[in-house]
């Protein structure tokens, strides 16, 4: 059986390419096809196999913005040739479903979310484009968002990193899709006895994590704040820093792994497709207090690992962070730990081999296809086949 593995860019190691990674343990042979690729800043697992770019790659400046390329990246898709292929896994929150498949193969999409640029941060990447981008994006976006709905058919079956992506993908696409939660390294993490005297953050900074609701809360607190992640809100942020917020920009893994196991406690103010950073944090023992809402909510246990605030506001972390204080005696880092390995990679690898064997055979899989509950009865009578 010959592989394809499919992702939208290979220019770091976040959550995607985390997947990638993994994919590329459970298909050894598989070949691997992306817009853009910088292997410097990949891992040796992606690396050692046969990565294939598309024209992206070799446009001016593309690999420091090859967001800028996105309209062109639907055409650059389907000119990739995957007619060897039996089996074509792409990995979906930019353009990568989209790609022209034999029509014997099975075309599996495991979605981070539909493409947030044209759906659900479509205002916010609008309201953020320069002078000279924004007049040319509801256009440009608008044909994107036909291509994507379009697009939606070519794939076999869809596969989401979580109930919340599930929702969006039945929203969007009209289609079902089976949870499997991405892979985190649970093991790897270590927790310190007793924390440090520090909250931390852990982000892409970029406007929709609202980091800025964590720099001022900790700023009306005075109490410590570690920022750790670089991105275009940087410079915003450092300005607004107060003494007791200290931005670090990009760690290693070794540092940041030793932030996390020092920590009181991991502050996570995005509405997160699935959120990995929580994860780590109780992989280290370390309780988060997290927006109640998106992945966090499926992720963080209130009372066991961590606990909740309603809205995106400072006020409502600074009254979160007094509320965990209070009770903060009570989080037990080896209770923490225990129930994060659920989300361990070998989790993922096991459920994700199961599922796609069984679509390979023309079994259905035993994990149940996710909807949202209102949509129920119409999803039965709508669903494809």
């Amino acid at each position: 059986m010959k592989v394809a593995i499919v992702h939208y860019w290979l220019v770091g190691m976040r959550g995607g390419e985390k997947v990638i990674e993994a994919l590329c343990e459970l298909y050894p042979e598989a070949d691997v096809f992306t817009h853009v690729y910088r292997p410097e800043r990949i891992s040796p697992v992606i690396r050692s196999h046969r990565v294939t770019t598309t024209f992206i790659d070799r446009l001016p400046m593309a690999h420091r913005m090859y967001q800028k390329y996105l309209p062109l990246m639907p055409l650059a898709l389907e000119q990739l040739d995957l007619s060897a292929y039996d089996l074509v896994i792409s990995s979906e929150s930019g353009p990568a479903k989209g790609v022209l498949t034999r029509p014997d193969a099975l075309h599996v999409c495991y979605c981070h979310t539909p493409m947030r640029y044209v759906w659900s941060g479509y205002h916010d990447y609008l309201s953020s484009a320069g002078p000279v981008i924004r007049p040319l994006m509801p256009y440009a976006i608008h044909r994107l968002r036909q291509w994507d709905l379009a697009t939606a058919a070519r794939v076999d079956r869809f596969i989401a990193n979580s109930e919340t992506v599930a929702q969006r993908i039945w929203r969007v696409y009209r289609r079902d899709s089976t949870v499997i939660n991405p892979p985190v390294e649970t093991r790897r993490f270590a927790t310190a006895e007793p924390p440090g005297d520090h909250y931390l953050f852990v982000s892409q900074l970029v406007s929709y994590k609202r980091a800025d609701v964590a720099v001022e809360a900790f700023n009306r607190m005075g109490r410590k704040l570690v920022v750790v992640g670089e991105g275009e809100e940087f410079r915003r942020l450092k300005q607004m820093a107060g003494p007791t917020v200290e931005l670090l920009g990009h760690c290693s893994a070794a540092e940041l792994d030793r932030q996390y196991a020092s920590c009181r406690a991991l502050v996570f103010t995005a509405n997160e497709d699935f959120g990995i950073v929580p994860v780590e944090a109780m992989a280290a023992g370390r309780p988060v207090i997290a927006l109640n809402r998106g992945g966090a909510t499926e992720t963080v246990k209130d009372g066991l690992s961590g606990l909740f605030f309603d809205q995106q506001t400072p006020e409502a972390l600074i009254e979160a962070v007094e509320r965990f204080e209070a009770q903060e005696h009570r989080f037990d880092p080896t209770a923490i730990q225990a129930y994060a390995a659920r989300f361990d990679r070998a989790v993922f690898k096991t459920r994700l081999r199961e599922t796609i064997d069984s679509w390979m055979n023309g079994e259905e899989p035993s994990l149940a296809p996710a909807r949202p509950a209102a949509h129920s009865a119409r999803g039965r009578e709508l669903a494809p086949a």
